[in-house]
């Protein structure tokens, strides 16, 4: 493919940041461009000698490229080492795997903290709008470096799912399978209303300055803190917020103030205060609003099935959370109907669990068994069983 031969190859190794060329900036759906543009990533196994064995594992909105390695900055493990691992379904013994950082991300990929080429100063808010799409291009520039021409699968979990439709629907013929876990095919008003209120709680905090904190040698670690919280209600479940809480107090009798009180308020506002050691206010910014753009079906006129027109020899796995009302079963079963009516292979299963949208990053071993079965049984049809 000509990609391959035009992007400069990257080494297989355990990760690092690839560049791109002078000639070949990243066009971006708001008609900016970004040039150079770098991107970082980790890598697990090796790639075998025809290139066949390439898994990509996209990653959710605050995710990275750690995905089965110790974080660096909070020396805690990847995000997904239930999945990915030895003896795990993606097994780096079997397969070669990529995982980036998005572009607006705070790991290494070019984002708003990135130095602007035009000022040598961080971007702040001068960095331009992003999409989904916009991912989705670049990691595609970042796959063909490695001179790999099909992926054998692309695998996304929530905001990562939503970067598998994109693959499917951009480039189809360069994927053998894909695996979409707990997403959907667009941003609804609900997740879109609870984004918003985590921007506003951004950009009401004295040291966002308009976006140049950076510049002025402050972070806004309250409102960055406070848009965690919001969203972190948003993965669990009510069964799992109550089994885990219930209105169990932090310690005996009530402070008659605004103490946390409840040990559902010391967990928020630990995950709060624990998040903005990792990540970036401005990049919160930028991928949310990507995420609130998304909607595969509307550049397909209106009509999602449209999308999947030219992925009929891709094989598709799409699984759910019964207890997920972040990405709901239902939105999982309007991606398999498209599917369908596009002609696509396409196996389904809605997993029986209590433990909402986190079911993604913990022990469910229905997960673990409905991985297994699809990368087996698509393995077999790639050579590679």
């Amino acid at each position: 493919m000509s990609d391959v031969r035009q992007v400069p190859l990257a080494t297989p190794t355990d990760g690092g940041t690839w560049r791109s060329p002078a000639d070949r900036p990243l066009r971006l759906d708001s008609g900016a461009v970004l040039a150079p543009l770098e991107m970082a990533y980790r890598t697990y196994g090796t790639l075998n000698a025809d290139k066949s064995n390439a898994v990509l594992i996209c990653h959710a909105l605050t995710g990275d490229q750690y995905v089965a390695s110790t974080h660096p900055v909070t020396g805690k493990p990847g995000w997904w080492t239930t999945v990915v691992g030895a003896g795990l379904p993606l097994d780096p013994e079997r397969y070669f795997i990529i995982c980036p950082n998005v572009i607006g991300g705070c790991m290494g990929s070019t984002g708003p903290a990135s130095p602007d080429p035009t000022t040598g100063k961080p971007y702040g808010l001068a960095f331009p709008m992003i999409t989904i799409a916009d991912m989705v291009r670049a990691q595609a520039m970042l796959v063909a470096s490695f001179g790999i021409e099909t992926l054998f699968s692309v695998v996304g979990t929530s905001m990562g799912g939503m970067q598998v439709l994109q693959w499917a629907a951009d480039y189809p013929e360069r994927l053998f399978s894909a695996i979409v876990v707990a997403a959907a095919a667009r941003h609804s008003a609900q997740n879109i209303a609870f984004h918003e209120v985590g921007r506003q709680a951004i950009m009401a905090d004295p040291d966002w300055r308009g976006g140049a904190y950076e510049l002025e040698g402050v972070r806004p670690e309250k409102g960055l803190a406070v848009a965690r919280m919001a969203a972190h209600i948003t993965y669990l479940s009510e069964t799992a917020l109550q089994r885990k809480f219930g209105r169990e107090l932090q310690r005996d009798g009530l402070s008659w103030g605004f103490d946390a009180d409840f040990q559902v308020e010391s967990y928020l506002r630990h995950q709060g205060a624990s998040f903005v050691d990792r990540f970036d206010a401005n990049s919160y910014l930028y991928i949310t609003r990507a995420l609130d753009y998304f909607d595969l079906a509307a550049s397909h006129g209106g009509v999602l099935a449209n999308a999947f027109l030219r992925a009929r020899n891709v094989r598709f796995c799409v699984l759910s959370f019964s207890s997920d009302w972040l990405y709901a079963t239902a939105e999982s079963r309007d991606i398999v109907r498209a599917l369908n009516a596009a002609g696509c292979r396409a196996s389904f299963a809605e997993i029986t669990t209590d433990k909402g949208h986190d079911a993604i990053f913990l022990e469910e071993p229905n997960l673990d068994s409905a991985l297994r079965g699809f990368l087996a049984s698509a393995a077999e049809k790639r050579g590679l069983a």
